[in-house]
């Protein structure tokens, strides 16, 4: 079989909520005879704070090197020197990581075929009509294959002229099956001391990064009226970051608010398990993945700042998305919870929703679309 094709797949650090998907795809990649290797810096002060690391024994960690331009960063991630010359470097499209353009420079003479990973646009940022932006969608076009994290990305590429024959759409997903096996394994046991932390009354759940665009305070305020109108309503409050100290802050005053940290595997399911609603007023990430493998309904906003990943969420489906301020997502919050017909039905669509959004499907779409612009020729 022939191992001559070499891909080279470029990171500004591993996580590792990534780490299978890499795996996978590698091993799929050796059984078509493409060599697969991934370049990753360190991570930084804020992913080993919040304990976001990755490690895979054959990636390549380089040290990145980080450049200040007045109030504008650069990160450069070298190539690792025992990786043999790629037919086609995979880089993600970030206007900060500087050996992006070197590879786009080199790829019109002679240099090998460069691919964008990524969201098409900066979904959180402040000037989505700036100059970052600007400059972003310039270079939209100057790859040769793009891999889309989701059909929003796919259709903000084409509407910047982006030929569609030449786009992936992987449908960016995380390790379903591992999560849905720790569902399995929680057992009544693993649940009794949280109920006893919790009460009998239902219970609301926000897993993920605690950051300003996550609107915490949105999320508190919402909480309280809900509990005025729900009895026993509690809302737990698991994950890390910026915004914790608020979170922590609240609890002090309200007894059935429970921030509980990072919690992983089994932990994590266990509360999933219990929960009746997820509450994510703000972005909207991957982690609406983990809400479809357990059947809990996500519950978000219209006009959070919402990544890609939001368009997996058909409102009223598998989750709802309100429009309106604080009262209104209270409201329907409350309404969801007390209408238990239709709360079923759309916990059997959340259900539905996690069998296409899976770790292998992302793996097939990603290995396909290596295969098919390695045939291609240059854009």
């Amino acid at each position: 079989m022939n191992q001559s094709r070499h891909v080279v797949c470029f990171q500004q650090r591993l996580t590792h909520y990534r780490e299978a998907f890499f795996e996978r795809a590698r091993d799929f990649l050796v059984d078509r005879g493409i060599s697969f290797h991934l370049v990753h810096g360190k991570p930084d002060a804020a992913a080993l704070k919040i304990n976001d690391r990755g490690h895979l024994s054959w990636a390549h960690e380089v040290e990145q090197l980080t450049f200040t331009f007045g109030s504008t960063s650069g990160v450069w991630v070298p190539m690792a020197k025992e990786v043999p010359t790629p037919e086609l470097v995979i880089v993600p499209q970030e206007n900060k990581l500087l050996a992006n353009y070197a590879w786009l420079l080199r790829r019109p003479l002679g240099g090998p075929k460069v691919a964008f990973w990524g969201h098409g646009r900066n979904f959180q940022t402040d000037a989505p009509t700036g100059i970052r932006e600007k400059w972003k969608q310039l270079l939209v076009g100057r790859v040769d294959w793009w891999f889309a994290y989701t059909q929003m990305t796919r259709d903000i590429l084409v509407s910047d002229g982006y030929p569609d024959q030449r786009i992936t759409v992987l449908d960016n997903a995380i390790d379903n099956e591992a999560f849905h096996a720790d569902l399995a394994a929680v057992t009544e046991a693993d649940l009794l001391p949280l109920r006893q932390i919790y009460g009998a009354g239902p219970l609301g759940l926000f897993c993920g990064s605690l950051y300003p665009d996550k609107r915490i305070d949105f999320m508190i305020a919402a909480a309280d009226r809900i509990r005025a109108e729900v009895p026993g309503f509690s809302l737990v409050v698991i994950g890390d970051g910026p915004s914790a100290e608020e979170v922590r802050v609240a609890a002090k005053t309200r007894p059935w608010l429970h921030p509980v940290g990072v919690s992983k595997g089994r932990d994590k399911a266990a509360w999933f398990k219990l929960a009746g609603v997820v509450l994510n007023p703000g972005a909207v990430g991957l982690h609406i993945v983990d809400s479809f493998c357990a059947g809990v309904p996500m519950v978000t906003t219209a006009d959070a700042r919402h990544g890609p990943e939001m368009a997996y969420l058909e409102s009223g489906k598998n989750g709802l998305v309100v429009a309106g301020e604080v009262a209104e997502y209270a409201d329907a919050v409350v309404d969801l919870l007390q209408d238990r017909p239709r709360f079923e039905a759309m916990r059997s669509a959340a259900l539905e929703s996690a069998s296409r959004y899976t770790l292998d499907n992302m793996v097939k779409n990603f290995c396909d679309g290596i295969e098919r612009c390695l045939a291609a020729p240059k854009k």
